[in-house]
């Protein structure tokens, strides 16, 4: 590839959104445009750890040119066409070394730091721009203190990432969350049920809060607040009851936990974030509904519908706000690069765009403000005024 102005190199990490394709097509068209060049990083930040620094070597399973044809073909669609997993190059063990590095890396975890720096001065790359969680950009901003150029933009279904108030993928995550759960109103009220719905959420509980604000819910339970399953049977008995067709509905985070109880894993395997793999919380609530239904039911049990959302609502095209917000993330990581600008995080922030430090991504944890907008004994959102409070109400960065 000829250099032009520059090289710059997009990855997507971490779970797939709908928005991705539309950031990395709004990169692409306004970088070429102002006469740089783009390549896609295949895999999130495992392609970089894998390419091979010799100019004879085929490295187009872990580097793509990428171009207006290219570029427009997915724009619209959802997923990444550029892929992704959950590398994270600090702490690569031993046996997912990549085979020409074995004999310089072999610890049980190895930091190929020094192999991405290399990768990416061998690829010409002058600033990298990663979309990603807080997972994916906390290691942007190791690049980033380690001399890159690194511009971020955020993204994840759960809509945690600090420092933003809004994250690629939540907006469409939080509207299939009120489609699917209306649809199925239908089967809770034909069987006169209470129904328990699993959602995303595994430190905050925005995907579970804005949905039961929205009216999709009776109650939700979120990371947050350490739930009393009995409350929540008795509430959700009292919402049955006063509901003329006999059900209601709780949304269960997939990281609320029973009041004195833990988050509830599906096995104890971690991925190179430390994170061990969430699913079941709404099973377990489930049983324990219809356990405890005669208490508030007159001696009669209630029977219990359950459903794990999961993929349903990360898999498609994006709607409106993940179409418009990637596109204007995009168009401020190049004002960042056109003003030589490195080392930000692209953001909303009460409503406009702008940029902050990246290092706010490993300052804090973004969660869901309980004292302000939870209320405890209701299980259900608290707001006093909308006056003034962000689009999304209680996810400021």
């Amino acid at each position: 590839m000829a250099k032009k102005k520059g090289r710059i190199g997009i990855l997507t990490g971490g779970g797939d959104v709908p928005g991705l394709n539309p950031a990395i097509r709004a990169v692409t068209i306004r970088a070429l445009r102002e006469g740089y060049e783009v390549v896609g990083l295949r895999r999130g930040w495992a392609g970089i750890v894998d390419v091979v620094r010799d100019k004879k070597a085929d490295n187009s399973n872990n580097v793509m040119r990428l171009t207006e044809e290219v570029v427009n073909k997915a724009g619209r669609t959802g997923g990444t066409f550029l892929h992704t997993s959950r590398a994270r190059p600090s702490h690569v063990p031993q046996e997912q070394v990549p085979d020409h590095l074995k004999d310089t890396y072999n610890q049980e975890m190895n930091d190929l730091t020094p192999e991405v720096l290399k990768n990416l001065e061998f690829l010409d790359v002058e600033y990298l721009i990663p979309i990603g969680g807080d997972d994916t950009l906390s290691y942007a901003v190791r690049l980033f203190q380690e001399g890159a150029k690194v511009i971020a933009i955020p993204k994840t279904m759960d809509n945690d990432v600090p420092g933003t108030d809004y994250c690629i993928g939540f907006s469409t995550c939080i509207t299939r969350t009120i489609q699917i759960t209306n649809s199925l109103r239908t089967i809770a009220g034909s069987h006169e049920r209470f129904m328990v719905i699993e959602v995303f959420g595994r430190y905050a509980g925005f995907t579970a809060m804005l949905p039961a604000m929205a009216g999709a819910a009776d109650r939700c339970v979120i990371p947050e607040y350490e739930f009393d399953i009995n409350r929540l049977a008795e509430l959700l008995s009292y919402d049955r009851n006063r509901n003329p067709s006999k059900y209601s509905i709780v949304l269960v985070s997939e990281g609320a936990m029973f009041a004195g109880g833990e988050m509830v894993f599906k096995d104890l395997a971690v991925d190179a974030y430390g994170h061990k793999k969430l699913g079941g919380i709404g099973d377990l609530v489930s049983v324990k509904l219809k356990e405890l239904s005669p208490k508030y039911n007159d001696g009669f049990h209630v029977n219990v519908v359950t459903q794990k959302l999961g993929y349903l609502v990360r898999g498609g095209d994006p709607d409106a706000i993940d179409s418009i917000v990637p596109m204007a993330y995009g168009n401020l990581a190049l004002d960042l690069i056109l003003q030589g600008v490195h080392g930000r995080l692209v953001v909303l922030r009460n409503g406009r765009y702008d940029n902050v430090p990246i290092d706010v991504v490993v300052s804090r944890k973004k969660s869901v403000n309980v004292d302000k907008f939870y209320n405890v004994d209701r299980l259900r959102p608290a707001y006093r005024s909308f006056e003034m409070n962000p689009l999304f109400i209680m996810t400021e960065g």
